[in-house]
C-alpha cells in the first residue's frame, strides 16, 4: 500500500476555508449519510416510486428485490446526486458534499488536508472558494459528457479536489510529498517523493488508464470526473498565473503601435536600446518580440538585465515573464542562476505567492555560480520561511 499522507513545504497561515470544506463534508456524512444508511425508505415517498421505476422497471432485478436492498440515504442520493439525464444545477452543487462510505469520505478529506492549504494561501480564502466550486463543476459537466443518458447518481468531492491538485500540479512543482509505503512484515516506512510524480500517478494510472479501457460508463469509480477536474484546476492555474502579463503586455503592445506605428524589427530596435545604455526603452520594447525567434537574438544576459531593471522600476509582472521566458526557453544557458533569482524576487512582489517563489530560489541556489548569489537567494529562503503568514 503506498498512502500519501502529508507534504513540504507548507505555509505557516491557516487555510480557514479549507477546514471549512472538510468539515462540512465530514458533518454532511455524519448528520445525513450514517442515520439515513441505516434507515428504510419510506414507503410512502413519492421518490421511492421513481427510484423503482428507473432502476427496477426493465431489469434484471424485480422492485421488490431493489426495495429491499436500498436505504432512505439511496433515495438523497437519488435526489441530491448528479445524474446527467435529469440534471440541475443544484444537484451539480449538492452532489459534491455526498459521499458513499467511509472510505469515499477519507480518501477525499486526505487528499484535500495534504493539498489544499497551500493552494489556499495562494489564492486568498475567496479565490480558493470560487476554483474549489468552479473545478467541482468543471468535473461534472466533463464526467456528463460521456454518459449523457445515465441516471445513475454521481457523487464525492474528488472531482473539486481533483481541481485542487491541478492547481497544486502547476504551482508547486519543487514540493515533496510524504508517501507513507505499507508491504507489511518487509516494508513499513515514509518516503519523501516529488509532488509531480505522485499527482502524475494519480492521474495517469489511477484515473486516465482506467478511464480508457473502462467499458462500463457511469459505474463505480467517476474517472471521467477526475480527469475533468485536474485539467480545470491546471488551466485555472495557468490562467490565473499568465492571463495578467499577457494581457498587460497586449495593452502596452496595442499603445505603442498606435504611438508610434508597428515596429518593423523589435530585436535590431531593442538591441540597439541595450546598447545605448537604454533599459527603459528595451523594457517597452520587450513585448513587441514576436515569438521565440526574435527573443533568441538577444543575448541573455541582456534580457535578464532588461528583466532586472522592470523589477527595480515597478513592474514585477513584466519582469517575471522576462525570467520565466529565458529559463524556458535557454534551458542550458549558464546564466540561468539569474533568472530563478529574479523569478523568485518577482513572485515575492506578489500576494501569496511566496511558496511558489521559494522554488524558485532553491533552483538558483542549485544553479548559482558564486557564493554571493547562492547566499542572496538563501537570504530570500530564509525570510518566506520565518515570516510566512
Amino acid at each position: 500500500m503506498f498512502l500519501p499522507v502529508g507534504d513540504i513545504p507548507n505555509p505557516k497561515s491557516t487555510p480557514y476555508v479549507n477546514y471549512a470544506l472538510i468539515g462540512l463534508n465530514v458533518a454532511v456524512f455524519v448528520l445525513i449519510t450514517l442515520p439515513l444508511s441505516a434507515a428504510r425508505p419510506d414507503i410512502q415517498n413519492p421518490l421511492l416510486i421513481e427510484y423503482l421505476r428507473i432502476f427496477g422497471g426493465g431489469g434484471q432485478w424485480p422492485v421488490q428485490a431493489i426495495y429491499e436492498r436500498i436505504s432512505a440515504y439511496d433515495l438523497v442520493v437519488f435526489q441530491y446526486g448528479y445524474r446527467p439525464a435529469d440534471s440541475s444545477v443544484a444537484t451539480m452543487f449538492s452532489a459534491m458534499f455526498l459521499h458513499a462510505n467511509w472510505m469515499h469520505l477519507a480518501g477525499n478529506m486526505l487528499f484535500l488536508w495534504i493539498f489544499g492549504d497551500n493552494v489556499e494561501h495562494r489564492l486568498g480564502r475567496t479565490g480558493y472558494l470560487l476554483a474549489y466550486l468552479a473545478a467541482g463543476l468543471a468535473a461534472t459537466l466533463f464526467f456528463g459528457l460521456f454518459v449523457p443518458d445515465s441516471q445513475i447518481p454521481m457523487i464525492g468531492a474528488s472531482g473539486a479536489i481533483s481541481g485542487v491538485l491541478g492547481f497544486y500540479f502547476l504551482w508547486f512543482p519543487g514540493n515533496r510529498v510524504k508517501v507513507f509505503i505499507f508491504l507489511f512484515p518487509l516494508i513499513m516506512t515514509t518516503v519523501l517523493v516529488p509532488a509531480r510524480i505522485v499527482l502524475g500517478f494519480y492521474l495517469l494510472i489511477d484515473n486516465l488508464l482506467p478511464f480508457l479501457i473502462s467499458t462500463q460508463a457511469g459505474g463505480g469509480v467517476a474517472h471521467g470526473a477526475h480527469i475533468g477536474g485536474f485539467i480545470a484546476g491546471a488551466a485555472l492555474a495557468f490562467g490565473i498565473d499568465r492571463l495578467p502579463g499577457m494581457l498587460r503586455q497586449r495593452t502596452q503592445v496595442s499603445a505603442d503601435r498606435k504611438g508610434r506605428g508597428v515596429q518593423a524589427d523589435a530585436a535590431a530596435a531593442m538591441l540597439s536600446a541595450i546598447n545605448a545604455g537604454n533599459l527603459a526603452e528595451a523594457a517597452k520594447l520587450y513585448p513587441l518580440l514576436a515569438g521565440h525567434r526574435a527573443r533568441s537574438r538577444i543575448a541573455v544576459a541582456d534580457l535578464l538585465s532588461v528583466g532586472e531593471f522592470m523589477l527595480a522600476n515597478g513592474d514585477p509582472e513584466g519582469a517575471l515573464t522576462v525570467f520565466r521566458r529565458v529559463i524556458s526557453e535557454r534551458p542550458g544557458d549558464d546564466q540561468l542562476d539569474r533568472a530563478y533569482l529574479g523569478a523568485g524576487k518577482a513572485l515575492l512582489r506578489k500576494a501569496r505567492c511566496d511558496t511558489s517563489a521559494w522554488h524558485y530560489f532553491v533552483a538558483a541556489v542549485d544553479l548559482a555560480r558564486t557564493s554571493a548569489l547562492a547566499e542572496e537567494a538563501r537570504t530570500y529562503m530564509r525570510k518566506i520561511e520565518n515570516c510566512q503568514e
